[in-house]
């Protein structure tokens, strides 16, 4: 990629702005936690696993900069930061998988130095490995695509929402390494608009044929027999049943590919994969409702309407064909099956 999306460098978390594109490319240097925080909750970094990546690197900077005192004293003061990250975002798992993560490591250390270099090691890991998984996950992906199919994506699960690679997105680009020739749509995302915004924008840099709709034109297209296979990436799946939370508007997109036999597969890291939850259990993050009154600056409906606005939907495993991991490819009631592996049991 011709891009980084979130990186560490010289004691600073660096992201690349999305807010801004495809119009214009500014990184942002954030230099405390609270940035890092403020950045996720507006949405300078969006997509689960590049969540994941930028809070893990948030307790980084915030433990480099304690120096003094007791290890208890240092502790306090990281899950005080881990307390705020967490806020940021409800529903993306992986956001609470990286922070837990982050802190194991910090509650082991027997010294205020020892938790600022393993902090900083533990979240440089969690980023390379998010970029191998990525490619993994890809190369899985890609054994499901052939030459000459036509891909519905939704939303951006590209490098943009990863470390790098991304992962609905990544089983593209895995499919075009591979030599198979494959054209996509890509939904416009209302009303954040990351289709239009950000998938368009890095298959255009990949040279990969896209082609933008609406949202509301993607049941249509698959009716008239244009589409062969939509990927899109998720933002949790929970195990115990197989339900996929996704950016809204997904829902809507399987429920078509359901309909005209159109297989709907879902890429994402084993990171996203929620073990412990039910539907009624995950908590679905509703955001301002200047999102969808507004375009850009233009105001689009009438004062004093009432908006709902959901970030995300959730899809019944039913609805679902393949679940693609850096594991392997899935159906939905195996993943139980995958936390039994990783248990080791």
């Amino acid at each position: 990629m011709s891009f980084r999306t979130v990186y560490w460098s010289r004691g600073s978390v660096v992201l690349l702005d999305q807010r801004l594109l495809p119009h214009r490319v500014r990184y942002l240097r954030l230099t405390t936690v609270r940035q890092v925080a403020r950045a996720i909750k507006d949405m300078a970094v969006r997509g689960a696993p590049a969540i994941g990546v930028t809070a893990a690197l948030g307790l980084a900077l915030e433990a480099s900069k304690i120096r003094g005192g007791s290890v208890g004293e240092a502790l306090r003061r990281m899950e005080k930061a881990a307390e705020l990250l967490r806020s940021t975002r409800p529903t993306a798992v992986n956001l609470f998988w990286a922070i837990d993560r982050v802190m194991r490591v910090a509650r082991s250390c027997g010294s205020v130095r020892e938790l600022r270099e393993k902090v900083l090691d533990e979240a440089l890991r969690i980023l390379e490995e998010d970029l191998e998984m990525n490619k993994s996950i890809g190369r899985n992906g890609a054994k499901l695509i052939e030459d000459g199919d036509t891909i519905l994506t939704h939303c951006n699960a590209g490098a943009l929402a990863t470390a790098g690679y991304g992962t609905a997105l990544g089983v593209i680009r895995a499919a075009v390494e591979e030599g198979k020739r494959v054209r996509v749509y890509a939904s416009e995302t209302r009303p954040r608009l990351q289709g239009a915004r950000l998938t368009v924008w890095e298959l255009m840099r990949d040279g990969i044929p896209v082609k933008l709709i609406t949202d509301n034109m993607a049941a249509f297209l698959m009716q008239r027999g244009e589409v062969d296979k939509v990927v899109v990436g998720a933002d949790r799946i929970l195990a115990k049943t197989g339900h996929v939370i996704n950016k809204i508007g997904t829902l809507s997109h399987a429920i078509a590919a359901k309909r005209f036999e159109i297989p709907f597969m879902v890429a994402a890291p084993t990171s996203t994969i929620d073990f412990e939850r039910t539907p009624e259990e995950v908590e679905i993050e509703e955001r301002d409702p200047r999102e969808v009154l507004y375009v850009g600056r233009e105001r689009i409906a009438p004062r004093g309407v009432e908006v709902w606005n959901p970030a995300f939907d959730i899809t019944p495993p039913d609805l679902v064909t393949y679940i693609i991991t850096e594991k392997g490819v899935h159906r939905p009631w195996e993943l139980e099956g995958l936390l039994a592996k990783h248990r080791g049991e």
